[in-house]
C-alpha cells in the first residue's frame, strides 16, 4: 500500500496549474465530470464562471472546449482558454482578444471545434524555449525546478488577479495589468 503519492508537474500543465490557482482562491470544486473535462461552475464577484480541464489528449482538447460552448451556448467572446507558450518567456503572461494557434496544436483543435472562430481570448502562460537542441516535446513534458517552482507560482498569482479583472472590469484593463506585468525574477 502507499504511503504518499507525489504528482510531478510538467511544463504543459500550466493551463490547468493556472484552473487550480482560480479555483482554490475562489472556493470553486473542479471535480465533476462533464463533457469529457473536469468542470465546476462558481462565480467571481458576482460573475457566474465554470472552470473546465479537458480530460482528452491536449491535440484533442477541443472536444472538450467545442461541447461545453455549444451545450452551454458560450458566446466565444466569453471563453477563455488558458494555455503553456513556447514563444513566451517563462512565467510571463499574455493575454489577447483572440488569435490564431501559433503553432500549438491543443489550440489549433479548440478552433476546430468552434468552427473555426478565432475570435475568443486566450491568457498564454509562458514556459520558455527548449535549452540548446533538446526536442520540444521533451522539455514540455520536463518538471519544474525549485526555483522555476518559485516564478510559477508569483505568475499564477498574477494569472489569478487577471482574471478577476477581466471578469469585473473589462478586457482592456485587465489586458494592460498582464501585459505591463513583470515577472518574478530571483537570484541565487
Amino acid at each position: 500500500m502507499l504511503a504518499s503519492i507525489s504528482l510531478v508537474v510538467h511544463r504543459g500543465q500550466v493551463g490547468f496549474e493556472m484552473i487550480d490557482t482560480i479555483a482554490q482562491a475562489e472556493g470553486i470544486s473542479v471535480s465533476s465530470i462533464q463533457f469529457r473535462s473536469l468542470f465546476g461552475k462558481g462565480s467571481i464577484g458576482n460573475v457566474p464562471v465554470m472552470l473546465a480541464k479537458p480530460q482528452t489528449f491536449m491535440n484533442a482538447s477541443g472536444e472538450s472546449v467545442g461541447s461545453l460552448v455549444s451545450y452551454f451556448k458560450i458566446p466565444h467572446n466569453q471563453v477563455l482558454v488558458l494555455y503553456d507558450d513556447l514563444d513566451l518567456p517563462f512565467a510571463s503572461l499574455r493575454l489577447l482578444p483572440k488569435g490564431g494557434h501559433g503553432g500549438h496544436n491543443g489550440m489549433r483543435n479548440i478552433i476546430d471545434h468552434l468552427k473555426g472562430s478565432r475570435e475568443f481570448p486566450r491568457l498564454r502562460i509562458g514556459i520558455g524555449r527548449p535549452p540548446g537542441k533538446m526536442d520540444p516535446v521533451n522539455f514540455v513534458l520536463r518538471p519544474f525546478n525549485k526555483q522555476e517552482r518559485q516564478e510559477l507560482d508569483f505568475t499564477f498569482q498574477n494569472g489569478l488577479e487577471a482574471v478577476r479583472i477581466l471578469l469585473l472590469e473589462g478586457f482592456d484593463k485587465s489586458a494592460t495589468f498582464v501585459n505591463s506585468s513583470k515577472s518574478m525574477k530571483l537570484n541565487n
